[in-house]
């Protein structure tokens, strides 16, 4: 079970059984690329018996955990499935991720990702979710973002494109068209993504908000699978 506490936890709760649902039967071998220092989804994956390893620079030391990138960790074997929350937007690199997602798994392999269209939030989605911000108790990015563009004296757009580009962000649509260039998409859909921080408000709330047209649905869901004709060899660890 998911501690539903901070942000970070009330997020792995509300998308586990998204990621559950398309996993391939246990014990099959999972791995999460930035998993985090929480761990990610990989204590609930053990639970459910799956072999699951996750790979971040801020992993958690312990068995199982890679505090590396995902494009220079030294792959043991190829994988059944391999789950990406919110991580995909930051790496330098999308190319090479994701050559190297695909070489990681097994032929017909899982691909879930659960990403962030970041060009789809708008003014009026920002102060939707601004004005929803709790005023107290845990400060997270959004409290930050409202802050700084407070403070900027900048229209919403020119903050939220400034800060994208400080950070290297690739855009939701950027991210989608890599994906469908090498998987076989099956799932693709538009959904919430602020609600874990503006609780008590909810997920149910940010999709009527989003399907009534007063704000933009920002996050990404989406699940796909390796072509089974792939055969482009993974690197292994050495073993000497």
């Amino acid at each position: 079970m998911i501690d539903t506490t901070t942000a970070k936890q009330r997020w792995l709760s509300a998308l586990w059984p998204f990621v559950q649902a398309h996993l391939p039967p246990a014990p099959s071998r999972v791995l999460e690329i930035g998993c985090g220092p929480t761990g990610g989804f990989v204590p609930a994956l053990r639970e459910y018996d799956y072999d699951a390893v996750g790979v971040d620079p801020a992993a958690p030391s312990g068995p199982g955990y890679h505090q590396t990138e995902f494009e220079n960790h030294q792959l043991a074997g190829a994988v059944d499935a391999i789950v990406a929350s919110t991580s995909l937007h930051h790496v330098s690199d999308l190319d090479q991720v994701l050559d190297r997602a695909v070489a990681t798994l097994v032929p017909g392999g899982v691909l879930i990702v659960v990403e962030w269209a970041y060009e789809n939030f708008d003014e009026a989605t920002a102060r939707w979710a601004f004005d929803r911000l709790p005023n107290s108790g845990e400060q997270g990015w959004l409290h930050s973002h409202r802050e700084l563009w407070h403070a900027s004296g900048q229209p919403w757009r020119t903050h939220l494109g400034d800060w994208a580009r400080r950070e290297g962000l690739h855009s939701g649509h950027a991210i989608i068209q890599a994906l469908q260039a090498r998987f076989h998409t099956r799932l693709l859909t538009r959904t919430p993504y602020f609600f874990p921080d503006l609780h008590p408000k909810s997920e149910t709330d940010e999709h009527a908000a989003a399907d009534s047209g007063e704000i933009q649905a920002t996050g990404i869901r989406y699940v796909a699978t390796r072509p089974t004709t792939c055969v482009t060899p993974i690197e292994t660890a050495h073993n000497g």
